[in-house]
């Protein structure tokens, strides 16, 4: 339920986007009836900002000419919301995202009643966002060029350094932008290889738009896209299971990035790519289910053995 405030607020930007409204107009808008309007009216009023009211049968409200509004005004509730997503973005791996979420917050705090100011910055010194960073790009020249052509739809020319510090180019469809465990990811078609790709932006080199349009899938989704991809990337063990339980289950016990999950009629099968059968052995003893390794069989040891260290240590 909106409050008060709120709705004088409301009232504030009808008037400012459109210039002239009917009390009738104004009241349907805010869901109150015509007295309430009247107060909201004179709230503003008592505020410092002039409206003018024209009487008669068609009468409107409307700003006087010429005065000029603060460029913003936030409620409490919007305020908290702007100084949380604040926060959240010094922990997403932008170049200067510290410092300029640090200035951003400032400015807000100079226009704030003092009793806000002090929620604001509670909350700014005692919340923690547990957001692990790996190394930040030099710039966010790659973040920006491709946000803008996976908007518009805009096919780039891209050049990419892999993780062996080779160089290539290649023309790229970017379909959307993810992050992901402190690293942004750019996933879409590469012509160079003729398939779907995500490349990490802090390996981007340089990005040309270029005077081509392309169609992306009505369904695709970046996040799954780059999940499965992760969680198959060929590593040192294969492994397969057979999850006694359901696809459900599965999935909120089990992080995504582990592995592709295929509902079968014993239960789930998970294929995956390790280079750690013992952290993958971990997981595995915390799930409330039972499962059947397929293989290796090198895992069956490793969770015999992360079993008996387990039963030694709490040996009475």
């Amino acid at each position: 339920m909106y409050s008060p405030t709120t709705r004088v607020l409301t009232v504030l930007e009808l008037l400012q986007s459109h210039g002239r409204l009917s009390g009738a107009e104004l009241a349907r808008r805010l869901e109150v009836d015509g007295r309430t309007l009247r107060r909201y009216i004179a709230k503003l009023e008592q505020l410092g900002i002039p409206v003018v009211a024209e009487r008669g049968r068609y009468g409107c409200y409307s700003l006087v000419a010429g005065f000029k509004l603060p460029p913003m005004m936030f409620t409490d509730d919007e305020a908290l919301a702007l100084s949380l997503g604040l926060l959240a973005a010094r922990g997403l791996g932008l170049a200067e995202a510290a410092p300029a979420a640090q200035s951003a917050q400032a400015k807000l705090e100079r226009v704030m009643p003092h009793n806000l100011k002090n929620r604001i910055r509670a909350l700014g010194e005692t919340v923690t966002l547990d957001m692990r960073q790996a190394d930040a790009p030099g710039d966010n020249t790659a973040l920006l060029a491709l946000s803008i052509a996976a908007h518009g739809w805009q096919r780039v020319h891209m050049a990419y350094r892999s993780a062996e510090g080779d160089v290539t180019e290649r023309d790229f469809d970017a379909y959307g932008l993810v992050f992901r465990r402190g690293r942004w990811y750019a996933a879409g078609w590469c012509h160079l290889r003729g398939a779907l790709r995500s490349f990490r932006l802090d390996r981007v080199q340089d990005v040309r738009p270029l005077n081509v349009v392309f169609t992306p899938p009505a369904d695709f989704d970046a996040v799954q896209h780059l999940a499965l991809g992760l969680a198959t990337m060929p590593r040192s063990n294969t492994v397969r299971l057979l999850l006694h339980t359901d696809l459900q289950t599965a999935q909120m016990e089990l992080p995504d990035s582990v592995g592709v999950f295929q509902p079968s009629e014993d239960g789930v099968l998970l294929h995956s790519q390790t280079d750690h059968l013992g952290w993958f052995a971990r997981q595995l003893m915390r799930l409330s289910f039972s499962f059947d390794v397929q293989e290796p069989a090198e895992l069956r040891v490793a969770l015999r053995e992360h079993a008996q260290r387990t039963l030694a240590q709490h040996a009475a």
